[in-house]
């Protein structure tokens, strides 16, 4: 018995020695489970919060951000993932890393920081390019689930060429004197010699996560992806989310709607159906009475996911059409349904679009 408890402890205390180092799941905030997507949502989310432009007065804030490019550097790659797993950092050393700036840019861009919305602070002395704006087309499959798209990115960035050129141009005023207590002020341009440079394209994987619940008309930016300048800084890229048209599923804020047509019998008698869903979930409806044409279900939680909080979730409005059966019916047969119907002949005139 007491060998059985050395050697556990033996082997705990190497467990120990094995996962020293940096717990990359609870830097990211993820279960050891954690699916690669749920990585890297949490990583885009704790980057925009940890960055250290944005946390100035905190002196760890660049040793956080390192920590967070490390664990998601680690955890993002399944290969890594899976020795990391097993012998913790140290058996993922001898690999080499990212630097964390090469990680953020792979979301955000090279050049500077911005926030979800917020615009871009700008020198005003310094040149920059032009910003460009391209739409992302999204399905309402991928704004229901979410998902992480990849854009090859072609872009021209400037290499160094021989020779020499004119830069940082400006206007300066010249005094030429004329003669005894004369003067002639002119205004001149004057240049820089700077290196010569050529743009090159050169190509680029941006990733773009589309999350629960993103609007028509929303934009990620990557900072410092737009169109170059070759004495200043690029302008930015923002993908702007537009979102295709369905065949089934209408979107109206977060709750979706969708038609289903239905017998005359089964509008008469009730049934039992299953909807697919855009995951592919079953949604099940059930109606026990009459249903008319026009009749609407409302299911709660089986809408989208608010983009804001996506613990909330809008509904599923479902309108029945009934199709009537072709043909002519006999006189028995008409005899027949006004029997079990018992209706009496309806005739009522009235404005059907009153209160819209």
């Amino acid at each position: 018995m007491k060998c059985r408890v050395i050697v556990g402890a033996c082997t705990l205390f190497l467990v120990a020695v094995v996962l020293a180092g940096r717990d990359f799941y609870k830097i990211l905030g993820v279960s050891r489970s954690a699916a690669t997507k749920d990585i890297k949502k949490a990583y885009r989310k704790l980057a925009m919060q940890l960055h250290p432009d944005k946390n100035p007065d905190d002196p760890q804030a660049a040793e956080k951000f390192q920590d967070l490019g490390a664990a998601y550097e680690v955890l993002s790659n399944e290969e890594k993932r899976k020795i990391y797993d097993r012998h913790g950092e140290e058996g993922i050393k001898d690999g080499g890393h990212q630097s964390h700036g090469d990680v953020f840019s792979h979301f955000f861009g090279d050049f500077g920081f911005e926030f979800f919305g917020a615009p871009r602070q700008q020198d005003r002395n310094i040149p920059r390019g032009s910003d460009l704006v391209i739409e992302l087309e999204v399905t309402l499959e991928e704004v229901y689930s979410g998902n992480f798209v990849e854009v090859v990115r072609s872009k021209p960035v400037a290499k160094e060429a021989p020779g020499k050129r004119r830069c940082n141009c400006r206007q300066e005023m010249r005094t030429m004197q004329l003669g005894p207590g004369r003067f002639q002020m002119t205004q001149e341009t004057v240049c820089d010699e700077c290196p010569n440079v050529k743009l090159i394209n050169e190509e680029k994987t941006l990733e773009v996560e589309i999350e629960p619940g993103v609007q028509d008309g929303m934009e990620y930016p990557f900072i410092g992806e737009g169109e170059p300048h070759i004495d200043g800084e690029p302008g930015d890229l923002r993908f702007r989310i537009k979102v295709l048209k369905h065949p089934v599923f209408e979107r109206r804020g977060d709750d979706l709607y969708t038609n289903v047509t239905i017998s005359l019998l089964d509008a008469l008698l009730g049934f039992e159906r299953e909807i697919a869903h855009l995951d592919q979930h079953k949604v099940h409806i059930v109606r026990d009475k009459v249903t008319w044409p026009g009749a609407k279900m409302r299911k709660k939680g089986e809408g989208l996911s608010n983009f804001e909080n996506n613990n909330e979730r809008g509904a599923l409005v479902i309108t029945f059409d009934v199709e009537f059966p072709k043909g002519e019916l006999t006189a028995e047969q008409k005899k027949e349904l006004q029997r079990v119907l018992k209706q009496e002949p309806t005739w009522k005139v009235y404005n059907g679009l009153q209160g819209y």
